[in-house]
């Protein structure tokens, strides 16, 4: 099952840096060698089961933002799933800006009805942090306004914090089939191994898939900053020839365990009763039999 999902907006925006990080295992500082996108380029991820995603980064210059409206209409906007849409938070042409989006929304509707639409206020790390969230509001109202009578999902983001993973693991959450049955399966295996949390990964970009949590936590953030954690870790592993494959944490007040789940999956499990040991593989697939 391919599922083909739209990153646009317009030159500059950041869409290739956040795709290299997330799909092609970039770190930050690393983006800036990266040149604009040219017409559009193509990337291919398997995640659970038999689903692929199916991106198409689509360059934001403007010859090429009208022949997507004009000559490839179709072809670009045909069979879509979810369009990203991602904003400059600093872009000095919001009207234009605007217009170039609800283009792209007029084209989706005419060619693929009902298809999801995400919007991520990029580059947040160039806005003063006590003037983020009014920054953010404000371009969040002006992107809802235009996209009426449809609905979309703002996220601000920036690829130097944990930010670019929430925004990533809410569209991914989107695109995945029976998602509400793998979310029960998590709960079973978390009263089964009376654990206080157990968090799906996607294994490649080690993006929050599904997770249960039994005990409330203060950080509704945490497990965007374990993926942003966790990715550089892989990272420097990979650097020094070493191969990632689980971490075991442990201190007075819990233990948490990240091990390889499926082909396709990392599986975290957090204890704060630390007489439970880690949960074995054939505990996890009794529960997960449908993998």
């Amino acid at each position: 099952m391919r599922k083909k999902v739209l990153l646009m907006g317009k030159s500059g925006s950041g869409k290739t840096s956040m795709r290299s990080i997330i799909f092609a295992n970039f770190i930050a500082r690393d983006t800036r060698r990266l040149g604009p996108t040219m017409d559009v380029e193509h990337t291919h991820l398997r995640l659970l089961g038999g689903l692929v995603l199916n991106l198409w980064d689509c360059g934001g210059q403007d010859g090429f933002m009208e022949s997507y409206f004009v000559n490839q209409r179709e072809t670009i906007f045909r069979n879509v799933e979810v369009l990203i849409y991602v904003f400059d938070i600093e872009s000095r042409e919001i009207s234009k800006d605007l217009a170039y989006y609800r283009s792209c929304l007029d084209a989706v509707n005419q060619n693929s009805p009902g298809a999801k639409i995400f919007c991520l206020i990029h580059k947040t790390d160039l806005v003063s942090e006590e003037k983020k969230d009014e920054v953010f509001q404000v371009r969040k109202q002006n992107i809802e306004a235009v996209t009426k009578p449809f609905t979309c999902s703002c996220f601000a983001t920036s690829i130097w914090d944990e930010t670019l993973f929430k925004a990533w693991s809410k569209i991914v959450y989107e695109l995945i089939p029976n998602i509400k049955m793998l979310e029960g399966s998590l709960k079973q295996l978390c009263e089964v191994l009376e654990a206080d949390e157990v968090i799906l990964f996607e294994r490649a970009t080690f993006l929050e898939i599904a997770c249960h949590s039994r005990v409330p936590h203060s950080d509704v953030h945490r497990f965007e900053k374990i993926s942003n954690i966790v990715k550089q870790f892989k990272l420097s592993c990979s650097k020094v020839g070493a191969n990632f494959t689980k971490i075991e944490l442990r201190n007075q007040h819990f233990a948490a365990f990240i091990d390889v789940f499926t082909s396709n999956t990392y599986i975290m499990v957090v204890c704060s009763d630390l007489s439970i040991g880690e949960c074995t593989k054939f505990e996890t697939l009794l529960i997960f039999h449908f993998y």
